[in-house]
């Protein structure tokens, strides 16, 4: 589909037309060994069912419920790989750059009334066959409506820039929240949304429930599709994805919207 060689258009707007990522164009996967796959997908069973462990908590599980010898340092290193560490001993995903600015978290006590208050915005760890990806994902807090995302095989700035510039050409939140993690204090990041004179908010750290509307999606996604899944390549993982993503906003009823779909309450 791209033409590297001899083209008149230049790789960037090809990626562009093509909407692929353009960190996508350059990786060159390695694959893991089906050790490491095993115990990163246990990982993510466990630390989906309890965010709040730490590193010594999931260590402690994989040795005496899962069959899994394996010692923290390791552990350690393979959360770190997989973008993720326990919400009660720091940020919710990847390692703060202290060089970077954190914002206050701007939700506590707030009413949510209306679609476009407030936005959300994480990753988290997709499994594969033999390998995994990681799927961003931005939510409107009051409708539950996935207003954009996308799914990319490294954890680069790109694919967080280009999902964010989506949902911003066509709405404009009044706060987007997300946790302490190196993208989201990225100024690549929090320009896009000054620009749009969005408030920034961020999780405190350790804090469980700040950001728990995302928390929830990650769950429905992972229990309702990726755990009954076995995708075994990047493009059947981002075409059940989509599926269930369309299907999600447009016809799962929810609960807590009084069994409204998120699309009937966020396009109004």
């Amino acid at each position: 589909m791209l033409e590297w060689e001899a083209s008149e258009l230049p790789m960037k707007t090809q990626a562009e037309l093509l909407s692929l990522n353009r960190s996508s164009l350059y990786y060159k996967p390695v694959a893991p060994s089906p050790e490491e796959v095993l115990i990163k997908h246990k990982i993510d069973e466990i630390y989906t069912k309890y965010p709040f462990f730490g590193t010594r908590r999931i260590t402690h599980t994989l040795n005496n419920n899962e069959g899994v010898f394996i010692n923290r340092k390791a552990v350690q290193r393979h959360m770190r790989e997989m973008g993720i560490a326990g919400i009660a001993p720091g940020p919710n995903l990847s390692k703060r750059n202290h060089q970077h600015r954190i914002y206050p978290y701007l939700l506590r006590g707030l009413t949510i009334q209306h679609s476009n208050h407030v936005w959300g915005i994480d990753i988290t760890y997709i499994r594969l066959n033999r390998g995994w990806m990681y799927l961003v994902a931005i939510i409107d807090w009051f409708s539950r409506y996935v207003v954009s995302w996308e799914l990319d095989q490294t954890l680069e700035m790109d694919f967080v820039v280009d999902t964010v510039k989506r949902a911003l050409s066509k709405y404009t939140p009044t706060i987007m929240n997300s946790d302490q993690g190196s993208h989201f204090t990225s100024p690549q990041y929090t320009d896009l949304l000054k620009e749009k004179d969005v408030n920034i908010s961020m999780d405190g750290k350790g804090r469980a429930l700040d950001n728990i509307i995302t928390e929830r999606l990650w769950r429905t996604v992972k229990y309702e599709e990726v755990y009954l899944k076995d995708y075994v390549s990047p493009r059947e993982a981002r075409t059940e994805i989509n599926n269930f993503l369309t299907f999600y906003n447009d016809k799962r009823p929810h609960q807590s919207l009084g069994y409204q779909t998120p699309a009937s309450l966020f396009l109004v």
